[in-house]
């Protein structure tokens, strides 16, 4: 369990959990990190990020969920595969999976929440839509990035149908591993010693 001062923390669920502002990630001893958050939240990125930073492993589960030409796998195969990489002594796992979400969430020395409005999911699939449409997604070999209305519906209704969801799940998670960022500005600046 991390030793961290919670002097300016933020609650959910009635539980208080640590403010980024009084985490350095650098000192933690941390070796698992799990990264949740809707769609455009910026999970993959964050996950590059800290790998590269802390030599950690960054396991993308969207590369897992997806052989090339967006043709997904079994769920039952793909649930086993993400929890035998949760088992791993080191990794930073970004995104959801739900059915998994629970056991990762209990193995991570360190979750953090992407928990933003709907307006900044929308911003943020617009953002990498434009920038990368067509383009082949590193995380996720084999498979181009795209848009369509599944996709587009899921990340609209991200807030009202899986938020809750994983508001339940958190409540029964150390407060103390807990970090939840609201605005992409907040983590910009809690990232920018590892972006210089």
């Amino acid at each position: 369990m991390l030793n961290l001062k919670l002097k300016n923390t933020h609650k959910i669920n009635n539980n208080q959990y640590i403010s980024h502002n009084e985490f350095d990630i650098k000192t933690a001893n941390i070796n698992r990190i799990a990264i949740i958050g809707g769609s455009g939240s910026g999970k993959t990125t964050l996950a590059d990020i800290l790998s590269k930073e802390l030599n950690i492993p960054a396991i993308h589960l969207d590369a897992i969920n997806y052989n090339p030409n967006w043709v997904e796998i079994d769920k039952n195969k793909r649930d086993k595969i993400i929890l035998s990489k949760a088992n791993e002594d080191k990794w930073i796992i970004d995104g959801n999976y739900n059915k998994t979400l629970k056991e990762r969430l209990q193995k991570a020395d360190l979750i953090i929440w992407l928990d933003y409005s709907t307006l900044a999911h929308i911003k943020g699939i617009c953002k990498r839509i434009s920038k990368n449409y067509g383009k082949e997604k590193a995380d996720i070999p084999g498979c181009k990035e795209r848009i369509n209305l599944k996709f587009i519906k899921y990340v609209i209704s991200y807030n009202k149908k899986k938020r809750p969801e994983i508001m339940d799940l958190l409540k029964d998670i150390s407060n103390e591993k807990l970090i939840v960022f609201n605005k992409q500005k907040d983590l910009n600046n809690w990232l920018n010693p590892f972006t210089k």
